[in-house]
């Protein structure tokens, strides 16, 4: 009799209903050892949550970080272009399965599993575009569906008497009434959302990542994960090939605390030094800021403090703030206005919109 235990399948985990539940079919129905990867970029990913999941559902979990990976899908274009949004669905999925063919060949793993269901989603579970994924990817009759398997053509782990088909599933369309069934069946408790969560899927992360796209040249992940930290302001470059100055300042005491986590060695950090008010981050992304640009943001970083307004208001005293740069520190003596040369501005949707609009690309 063939011993399933000395077999592992390797499991795309996103944190969602249907991976987990397809993790389930092949560690309780299939009989097999389950490895499951957990993908992380600046855009979704959830490495805070692993320890839980491990204890609360019994796998073992890995993290895989793709945040550079997927910079540089963006900064490419995605071959097969956006979702609603920003949201490059089908590039995404094939650049994790390209990933996870890698922990295969390197465990002996017998196949890569997914939680997809054929027609759940309109852009990247189609059949059609199923067919492509799996093409592009390189894992003909390596990838397998267990909740739509029944209607897609047999693995080659099915073949070899290593999976059994009669034991997997022919989900299609969007209800969850089977899923829920089926988690209930498992003891899923901890129901978690459908979505997979990403940010490109929100015009609001779009507009800036978008901005980030158009005018940084040589975008990094740490690029993109400066997007939630703040508000985005920009001054665009005067030359073609420049890139623009970047300038964030925080919302609160979580983003001033990640924009001071997340500054290079040579980006400016900003932040008022006599009155309460935010840090701002000025990214160097190639290009050094000029003097009459650090003074104005200064003066922006001043102007979202309420009590510095006041007082210039009341008495056009100055504010004093405090610009770092690496082990430097300067004092300087801003104006709390938002109204600054150079100007700054923030990159709205309508602009980011008419952008991907115009890029966008038929698929292959």
């Amino acid at each position: 009799m063939l011993d399933k235990r000395k077999h592992k399948a390797v499991v795309l985990l996103s944190g969602g209903l249907d991976s987990l539940l397809s993790a389930k079919i092949m560690q309780e129905e299939q009989g097999l050892e389950v490895l499951c990867l957990h993908f992380v970029s600046p855009f979704f990913g959830k490495p805070h949550l692993l320890e839980h999941w491990r204890a609360v559902h019994g796998l073992d979990i890995r993290p895989v970080d793709i945040g550079e990976e997927f910079a540089e899908l963006l900064a490419a274009r995605p071959l097969h272009g956006y979702g609603s949004v920003m949201n490059p669905c089908v590039d995404c999925k094939i650049l994790m399965l390209r990933r996870a063919a890698g922990v295969m060949r390197e465990t002996g793993a017998c196949c890569i599993v997914t939680g997809e269901v054929l027609g759940q989603r309109p852009m990247s579970q189609r059949r059609d575009t199923l067919n492509i994924i799996r093409r592009d990817a390189d894992l003909k009759g390596l990838l397998l569906r267990p909740l739509c398997a029944r209607h897609l053509e047999p693995t080659r782990a099915e073949e070899d008497g290593l999976v059994d088909r009669e034991k997997l599933y022919g989900f299609s369309g969007r209800s969850r009434k089977n899923q829920r069934e089926l988690a209930a069946r498992f003891g899923i408790e901890e129901i978690p959302s459908p979505a997979g969560g990403c940010k490109l899927t929100e015009q609001e992360t779009a507009r800036s990542c978008w901005a980030v796209l158009k005018y940084t040249t040589q975008a990094r992940a740490a690029d993109f994960y400066l997007v939630a930290a703040g508000r985005q302001l920009w001054h665009l470059p005067v030359e073609e090939g420049e890139s623009a100055l970047r300038l964030i300042v925080g919302r609160n005491e979580k983003d001033n605390a990640a924009l001071q986590r997340l500054a290079g060695p040579r980006d400016l950090l900003f932040s008022t030094a006599d009155l309460p008010g935010p840090t701002a981050l000025g990214r160097f992304s190639g290009r050094e800021w000029p003097a009459g640009a650090v003074n104005a943001a200064a003066s922006l970083t001043a102007s979202y403090s309420g009590r510095a307004v006041r007082r210039f208001q009341e008495s056009g005293r100055k504010t004093a703030v405090l610009m770092r740069a690496g082990n430097e520190e300067v004092l300087l003596s801003a104006a709390p206005v938002r109204d600054t040369a150079p100007a700054f501005a923030e990159y709205t949707w309508n602009d980011a919109r008419e952008d991907i609009r115009s890029s966008r690309t038929c698929g292959a």
